[in-house]
């Protein structure tokens, strides 16, 4: 006789499939939505082309004049998308006018860039070059390079660097003649998180802490090689040893008084810069380096941003390093760059705007402004109220400082309703606007339960949600644990080393956040993780697991659709930057259509959902009890499908075994096609225990479960 099947809502994978009987166990791209599994929406392309490296940061805001704009920050650019165009609104950190510089040689497509004294560049940088002159001997001419933007290939002096052509010289070999600009941009940093050892210890290569620390005794250049220090009593006297200044890394073989000798400049992959006097020397002998065996537990950050608006005004920082401003509503928004915003501090981890009252707030940043050295991981400063240029406190304004105590660095921060949380790697702070003279009162709120990375936390209707070392967690008025059915999973699945990737994204139109992050053995972002705070309960919270790989995602509040964006590793098919090596980044427009639509192609979204097993035992009338613990086999004769809803083929899939450490039959029920007028499928199976499978596997397809019916009884116990 026909039995119904019923579910609970969610994925538990705390138990065994036996164990979890009544319940779904995986599955891919579905949701719950009033407790029925449905698969998920598709999603388009948004522009026709590619952007230059990870996306790490968006922020969406419609000015005052009506225009919305999404703010896109890769590890490499700073994008403005509006209109279905892209805008390269990323700062230029110097400009330096060249003559004679390029050189080319035959058969190669690599051009090599010759300036009159230090750069500052490393590999990877991207310069823009204009007011190109004529090339003598060569194939390639003034347009292949002016006003295009190119990916630094090599940096193979202090004053020489390599950009790569798409195609290779065909002259004798080129030289140029007459006045070049070469506009270098500022650097953000590497696409992925490194473990274990630095990457070029640039001004996103890491920092040496707890080291001693002196000053110069008179500033150098790049090329000096006899350093005097202020007081080099603490420094290693013998062997190859090394100091770091500013972002260049110097090693030494002998210590004479307090002068360095045996200097060579620019090791471990920096390079060689000039210094003033009282810069800061650090000992840097035990930081292990690219290419180097390593000994710690160092890791380099990725290349990432912290972007949020001040009005019209986009207020965009780079991780651990400057804070920049683009008016967005100017006449000519969309032509003009981000600028340095004067009298911020100069290196930060977070940045935030706190509103209603209009303070920029930094977190882990300089205890003195525009001297990087002096950053703190645990201190915070916030400007002027309406005045982002104004740090110093007096008795007449509300700047102020707070250094917070419980934790070793702020990890990232979150506006709320009425107050910004503030979590440290351990802890959790609310930092709220009570007026002068204090300006912000600060109250820990939460210990063991910080932050695992800068976008790892979301705020929704008055309630904080985020993923933790420790788990998952809810702050609304108090600190609670979120009950997750996928907690094992997740975290024997998670690649730890790859923490400050996991960003989190919130989706009202269906209740969800989903944290995307690295699997295992990936160093990009790869899969997913889906609380549903609307319909789950304490006695049921609801989750799914997916390998929908976003690196940033936004709700739907001003675009009407969550936007996001997926960074494809092996594509360096970049509209704008030749040479690229870093991927690039797709932007999509989610929860539109039932497929994944590109500006090349269209893509099925194929989803999936696959239940625990259940079995039966026989009642006194012979027929079935779903309730039973499998001491009698089923014959499975046929099954009644039920959808709310369908668009296109589905296909159920009844799989079999007799144990529960049996493999699953390898002759299953199905996979059988089910479509809107399918009425039921006969089938001739017996079977201990039994689980369902529903998937789809072709484009425009979509489905929404509803009730499914058996038709079993028992079939003796052998």
């Amino acid at each position: 006789m026909l039995q119904k099947i019923n579910f609970l809502p969610g994925f538990n994978k705390q138990l065994t499939e036996t164990q979890a009987e009544g319940q779904w166990v995986g599955g891919d791209n579905v949701r719950f939505r009033y407790s029925t599994p449905e698969k998920i929406g598709g999603w388009q392309q948004l522009g026709e082309n590619k952007l230059t490296g990870a996306a790490r940061a968006m922020h969406h805001i419609v000015n005052k004049s009506g225009n919305k704009f999404s703010i896109i920050g890769t590890n490499r650019i700073l994008y403005a998308y509006s209109g279905g165009v892209f805008y390269d609104i990323h700062p230029i950190r110097a400009t330096t006018t060249l003559s004679n510089a390029f050189t080319t040689t035959n058969g190669s497509a690599v051009v090599t860039i010759t300036f009159s004294s230090d750069h500052n560049l490393a590999a990877n940088d991207i310069i823009l070059l204009d007011n190109f002159s004529t090339i003598t001997n060569s194939n390639f001419g003034a347009s292949d390079f002016d006003d295009k933007k190119f990916m630094v290939t090599s940096v193979s002096s202090s004053t020489t660097i390599t950009i790569t052509m798409p195609s290779t010289e065909g002259g004798s070999g080129g030289t140029t003649s007459g006045g070049i600009r070469v506009q270098a941009y500022y650097s953000v940093g590497p696409a992925g998180q490194l473990p274990g050892f630095g990457w070029s210890l640039g001004q996103w290569g890491g920092t040496v802490s707890g080291e001693a620390q002196t000053s110069l005794n008179g500033g150098i250049n790049s090329s000096t090689t006899t350093i005097v220090l202020t007081d080099a009593s603490l420094f290693p006297t013998s062997g190859t040893s090394f100091v770091q200044i500013g972002s260049e890394e110097i090693s030494y073989t002998g210590l004479s008084g307090n002068t360095l000798t045996g200097v060579t400049r620019g090791v471990r992959n920096t390079t060689a810069a000039s210094h003033s006097n009282a810069d800061t020397v650090t000992n840097s002998t035990d930081y292990v380096a690219w290419g180097e065996a390593a000994s710690g537990d160092l890791v380099i950050d990725p290349g990432m941003w912290s972007i949020d608006n001040f009005g019209d005004k986009i207020i965009a920082l780079i991780h651990n390093g400057q804070v920049f401003e683009w008016d967005s509503n100017a006449s000519n928004a969309t032509t003009t760059r981000a600028t340095i915003i004067s009298g911020a501090p100069t290196a930060s981890r977070d940045m935030i705007v706190s509103t209603p009252d209009r303070h920029l707030v930094f977190f882990g940043t300089e205890t003195t402004i525009g001297t990087s050295s002096t950053q703190d991981q645990m201190f915070i400063r916030f400007s002027d109220q309406e005045n982002i240029n104004s740090y110093t406190p007096t008795a007449t304004n509300t700047a102020g400082t707070q250094r917070l105590a419980d934790g070793s660095r702020i990890v990232g921060a979150v506006r709320g309703r009425d107050a910004i949380y503030v979590w440290t790697d351990t802890a959790l702070f609310t930092q709220r606007f009570i007026g002068p003279p204090f300006t912000f009162g600060f109250t820990q709120v939460g210990t063991n339960c910080g932050l695992i990375g800068q976008n790892a936390a979301v705020e929704v209707d008055g309630s904080a949600y985020w993923f933790s070392e420790n788990g998952f967690f809810k702050y609304a008025g108090a600190l609670q644990t979120l009950t997750c059915l996928v907690e094992d999973f997740v975290f024997n699945d998670l690649n730890t080393t790859a923490s400050q990737l996991i960003n989190a994204g919130l989706n009202n139109l269906f209740g969800e956040i989903t944290w995307f992050y690295c699997t295992e053995n990936s160093t990009v972002v790869d899969r997913c993780v889906t609380y549903n705070y609307q319909e789950s309960s304490p006695e049921r919270p609801i989750w799914t697991t997916g390998t929908l790989d976003r690196t940033t995602w936004q709700d739907s509040s001003v675009f009407g659709k969550p936007h996001a964006t997926d960074y494809d590793v092996s594509s360096n098919a970049s509209y704008d930057v030749v040479g690229n090596t870093e991927g690039c980044t797709i932007y999509y427009e989610h929860e539109t259509g039932t497929d994944q639509v590109t500006s090349t192609a269209v893509t099925a979204v194929t989803a999936n959902i696959e239940s625990g097993d259940f079995d039966i035992s026989a009642t006194q009338q012979g027929g079935a009890d779903l309730r039973g613990d499998g001491e009698f086999l089923m014959k499975i004769r046929r099954f009644v499908p039920d959808f709310l809803s369908q668009t296109g083929n589905t296909q159920i899939t009844l799989q079999l075994k007799n144990y529960p450490n049996s493999t699953q039959a390898s002759s299953p029920l199905g996979p059988f096609t089910i479509t809107s007028s399918t009425t039921k499928i006969d089938t001739r199976a017996r079977g201990r225990a039994v689980s369902l499978k529903v998937a789809n596997t072709g484009s425009s397809q979509n489905w929404k479960l509803g009730g499914f019916r058996l038709d079993i009884q028992p079939d003796g116990r052998r």
